[in-house]
């Protein structure tokens, strides 16, 4: 039992390794490859399908292993955390130290561990790895790069189950940039579309922007403590000076900001969306921007004692929820408005932790993994089916995908937080942390304007998830030219549903989405539910009385003038590149011109010189046996007239 962390990370990382190496052995050139060295179609597919049917048995079979065990993990504490809600005790951890690394003067300790907090997003991780893997054998049928793509995605779940089994703070951080090489790897995976390449690269370095703040807070954290141990750490938090828990705390929140998506480094989250779908489902539910919320809540003690931090969380919240929201509900691009929807829910779980409730906020990120994992999986079945990601291409498709249909009403009614979804017994526990925290943790201003933009944004989610809903599976099936599919993706109009491979992972998601929040046993506040249901009712009411008036018209238009600013997301990347991209491109461009001006304009002078001191020295080189001679005979002379003289 205390090695199953052990082998619940190692077991997608060796699916990983070989997936790398063996997929594709006996080694041969891929057909794809050569018919696209010579410019021709290939002729045979064979060897590229018999190398992904390989890949995916390597891919699944581990992550299914892991999975088993993470339940079993889980299981074996009594799936504690659920306790937690009603006030238990937190049950104790399972794992064990497998030695440690010398580094001078602090040791790092190579400790994995499962207590009852990393037991249940365990579970949330490996379940959700699983069904993408799943759901990536159909969408990605016929992609000669699909062995790479289930390794990276198996290399991405050891490294979140690294972070989340980690019982030190350095060991968690190797996992914590793995996550991020694998994010840009996987979101670039159509790398010839120059949008995903730019997609994969801004999502690295926005990510590494925040992630040196996180690591400085490590630093800060561990040599005040004394150890890097997490538990260590949290052990004498009282005795840490306020001021060094705030810098730590300020410095941690940067690289969770990055992780996470939140203001103001969230803007890389929405353009994430140009790869695979499968990969936005993994990163938005399971993986990476989990990572951010269960950092700060395996840390909570610390975070606690730094009430500045706990207020800058809250206004970092507030905006982010209700600002993603608004953009959500402008967006044509269904895998867009579910990107802002990311960005919205997640800024609702850093409310709860600011708000002092770390249960309530791994509640929402539990069930918020279940829908939203449900949401991107449907909106990859609908995009393969009409083989375009805007919802103004869509409309009609009830009738055609009626299990996708059933199983995305089931997504959108737990993120609008409806009876009897998960997703209302988890909202229901972050409004109730916010409306403690009116007289609570944090600042009166603080503390107001997070419940109040919490609120609003319980309307604006129900009205861009009607939108949603309806303008893809409602209305008259709009028939226009389509652009060119997905690379990788088979898209064909026609009537049927995806195939058994991408619809069972929907099916198996559903049954979390709907059922999840009984687990809990959740204490709910009925009047704080009743207000939430209503103000969910009320936008999702505004929007299908504006779409039933005119069902072709965009219910987007709602919002008059302020369409366009919330479609841009407010403009925030415009901002980043007046202030930031635009220098550095002039700052590059003034290197280039320097290096070529200076540094190339140097070497080539030293050339133009050697080159015409050679020719002055071809003049004497030119085969003349005359001159050679008379030149000899002239310095004799000169020495014998110099020795003379001299003597």
């Amino acid at each position: 039992m205390n090695s199953f962390p052990l082998v619940a990370v190692l077991l997608p990382f060796v699916a990983a390794f070989a997936g790398l190496l063996l997929s594709r052995w006996p080694h041969r050139r891929p057909a794809h490859d050569l018919a696209q060295a010579s410019g021709e179609p290939p002729a045979d597919r064979s060897a590229d399908l018999a190398a992904n049917r390989r890949a995916a048995w390597i891919a699944v079979l581990p992550t299914a292993a892991s999975t088993v065990l993470a339940i079993w993990l889980a299981w074996s504490q009594g799936f504690a955390f659920f306790g937690r809600l009603e006030g238990a005790a937190p049950a104790g951890a399972v794992g064990q130290t497998y030695g440690s690394i010398g580094t001078g003067s602090i040791p790092i300790s190579l400790t994995l561990q499962a207590d009852d907090l990393s037991a249940i997003v365990g579970v949330l991780v490996t379940v959700v790895a699983l069904a993408v893997q799943v759901y990536s054998v159909g969408y990605l049928k016929g992609d000669p790069r699909y062995p790479s793509y289930s390794a990276f995605i198996s290399l991405f779940t050891s490294a979140m189950l690294l972070v989340v089994y980690a019982g030190d703070l350095l060991v968690l951080y190797v996992g914590w940039e793995i996550m991020g090489l694998c994010s840009y790897l996987l979101i670039g995976h159509w790398w010839e579309d120059r949008a995903n390449s730019r997609a994969a690269v801004k999502a690295f370095l926005v990510t590494r922007l925040g992630d040196v703040g996180f690591l400085f807070g490590i630093f800060v954290l561990g040599m005040s403590a004394g150890s890097f141990q997490i538990s260590t750490v949290l052990a004498k938090v009282p005795q840490l000076p306020t001021g060094t828990l705030v810098a730590a705390t300020m410095l941690l929140l940067a690289g969770v900001a990055g992780k996470s998506a939140q203001v103001p480094l969230h803007t890389w989250l929405p353009d994430a969306m140009a790869g695979p779908t499968p990969i936005s489902a993994l990163i938005h539910a399971a993986t990476m921007v989990a990572a951010g919320i269960f950092i700060v809540a395996r840390l909570y003690p610390a975070f606690l004692a730094a009430r500045p931090t706990l207020d800058v969380l809250a206004v970092i919240a507030a905006l982010g929820m209700l600002g993603a929201a608004l953009a959500a509900l402008a967006q044509d691009d269904l895998k867009r408005v579910l990107a802002y929807s990311t960005v919205s829910q997640l800024a609702y779980m850093a409310g709860a932790l600011a708000a002092g409730s770390d249960t309530a906020a791994i509640f929402h990120l539990l069930t918020h993994g279940a829908f939203k994992a449900l949401l991107f999986l449907c909106a990859g079945a609908v995009i393969h089916h009409v083989g375009a990601n805007l919802m103004s291409q869509m409309g009609g498709l009830r009738r055609e995908l009626p299990v996708t249909f059933v199983t995305m009403t089931i997504g959108f009614a737990a993120l609008m937080g409806l009876p009897p979804t998960s997703g209302f017994f988890s909202k229901d526990a972050v409004l109730a942390a916010m409306d403690r925290a009116l007289s609570g943790s944090l600042t009166d201003a603080a503390a107001l304007l997070l419940y109040g933009c919490a609120l609003a944004t319980v309307a604006v989610t129900g009205a861009y998830a009607t939108r949603a809903w309806l303008r893809t599976f409602f209305g008259e099936t709009r028939a226009v030219a389509l652009p060119e599919p997905e690379p990788g993706t088979a898209h064909v109009v026609d009537t049927r549903e995806a195939p058994p491979s991408m619809l069972v992972p929907i099916v198996v998601l559903s049954v979390p989405a709907l059922l999840l929040g009984f687990a809990g046993g959740a204490h709910v506040d009925w009047s704080i539910a009743a207000i939430s249901v209503l103000l969910a009712l009320l936008g999702a009411g505004v929007v299908y009385a504006y779409w039933r008036s005119d069902p072709v018209a965009d219910p987007a238009r709602l919002l008059g003038p302020f369409r366009v600013p919330c479609e841009r997301a407010f403009y925030v990347d415009t901002v980043y590149s007046v202030l930031f991209v635009r220098p550095v491109l002039a700052l590059s461009r003034l290197v280039v011109q320097t290096d070529d001006a200076v540094v190339d304009g140097a070497v080539r002078g030293s050339g133009r010189s050697a080159r015409g001191l050679s020719g002055l020295l071809r003049l004497a080189q030119n085969g003349n046996v005359q001159l050679y001679v008379s030149g000899v005979l002239a310095g004799v002379l000169l020495i014998a007239v110099g020795a003379v003289v001299f003597t």
